[in-house]
């Protein structure tokens, strides 16, 4: 049998995507609470998210939708890690700017510690891509038209996407300035 270069890459990209979610989900979690979630996509979920990334682009302006849509185009996979908001019951912590939980729950806030243990996820995944020397990019765009077009259950607050690539250059390095 012959490998070719596309199908050794889009296997070594799968299977670093997978580990990339154990990777998040392992990640130490405040208080032992497991808050996070984590899938991948392709494929025809990978157009569909590309699609409503340049639609947020043309309904605000913001280049950078349609500038990251791009990316997402030239990568085989996203991976996605995300969570939900879910306090932690604490009477006396104030992370999130309001006094104790129940005053944050009140408010519609976000528990900090969620957003923490979402960055440790976050960290711990790229750098399994890192190790496996898979180029990748955070994007909040991918992760807010994930959201956007159901990709997660409601429960999910925030996400980020991490579209992985193999080439000779990253295509994520030399991407043009954008400005708000």
């Amino acid at each position: 049998m012959i490998y070719t270069r596309e199908d050794i890459t889009n296997d070594v990209i799968m299977r670093t995507a997978k580990q990339m979610l154990a990777a998040a989900v392992t990640a130490p979690k405040g208080r032992g609470v497991d808050n996070i979630e984590v899938l991948i996509v392709d494929g025809d979920e990978k157009d569909r998210l590309s699609a409503a990334m340049r639609d947020i682009g043309a309904e605000t302006g913001e280049d950078f939708y349609i500038r990251d849509a791009g990316n997402v185009d030239a990568c085989p996979c996203v991976v996605f890690i995300g969570m939900g908001n879910a306090p932690r019951g604490l009477t006396n912590c104030g992370l999130c700017g309001f006094g104790n939980c129940a005053a944050s729950v009140k408010a519609g806030a976000q528990c900090a510690f969620n957003a923490v243990d979402l960055g440790i996820a976050i960290g711990s995944a790229v750098s399994v891509a890192a190790d496996n020397r898979i180029d990748n990019r955070v994007l909040f765009s991918a992760g807010k038209a994930a959201l956007r077009i159901g990709i997660f259950p409601e429960t999910v607050a925030v996400c980020f996407g991490i579209p992985l690539s193999v080439s000779s250059k990253s295509i994520f390095f030399d991407r043009p300035a954008v400005t708000a």
